[in-house]
């Protein structure tokens, strides 16, 4: 993983090894900024993995989208454009919100990242002022250090970072995106049908009674 632009190299170094929802691998260099010339030395291994529950969640999302289209048999005949519409859009905030979880990871506080049940996989641990954190950031898998620290009397909070690319996050955001599309599409092109069938019968019942 390389530094972010606010990062030089001695700061953090970081190579990991991502499979699906795990950091099933991690050696994690980084440079204390409370005491100088001190570097710490973690490592994640497979046998307590980090989960990115990012990675889950957005499954999750996308697998009751899934589970909604398939309870449709295929001889169901749908009783008005309303019921299609009232199905279209929960797929669509299912898709949608699994795409954001992505997009957009959880701010979350450094008493919950300290507490948290991945830093228990580093080995060895990391000192009390310090969290890690790995997250999804669109295409990026991003490490995060966090360091608190006391200087003239005030707490100080630094953040470096490094990231790399993952190549089928990419993927998987761009199909989410024509998934959207599409299901955008179709919804609008309901709405049409909708309100011409409405206008329609409009029409119709007043040529009737005129």
């Amino acid at each position: 993983m390389s530094p972010s632009h606010l990062t030089t190299q001695d700061q953090v170094k970081c190579v990991a090894t991502l499979t699906g929802d795990s950091i099933c691998h991690a050696e994690i260099q980084l440079k204390s900024r409370r005491q100088q010339n001190v570097v710490h030395r973690t490592s994640v291994t497979s046998d307590c993995p980090w989960k990115l529950q990012q990675v889950q969640d957005a499954a999750n999302h996308l697998q009751q989208a899934i589970r909604m289209i398939e309870n449709v048999h295929d001889d169901y005949k749908f009783k008005s454009s309303e019921e299609v519409l009232h199905l279209l859009g929960a797929i669509l905030s299912c898709v949608q919100r699994s795409r954001t979880i992505l997009l957009v990871p959880r701010k979350r506080s450094m008493d919950d990242l300290i507490n948290s049940k991945n830093m228990k996989s580093l080995l060895p641990p990391l000192p009390n002022e310090i969290a890690v954190s790995f997250y999804i950031q669109s295409h990026k898998l991003i490490f995060a250090v966090y360091q608190v620290s006391m200087v003239h009397g005030a707490l100080k909070f630094d953040t470096s970072q490094a990231e790399c690319s993952i190549p089928w996050l990419n993927e998987v955001l761009v199909l989410l995106t024509v998934g959207l599309q599409t299901c955008q599409q179709l919804k609008d092109k309901i709405c049409v049908f909708a309100q011409y069938r409405d206008f329609y019968a409009t029409s119709r019942a007043g040529s009737v009674a005129t």
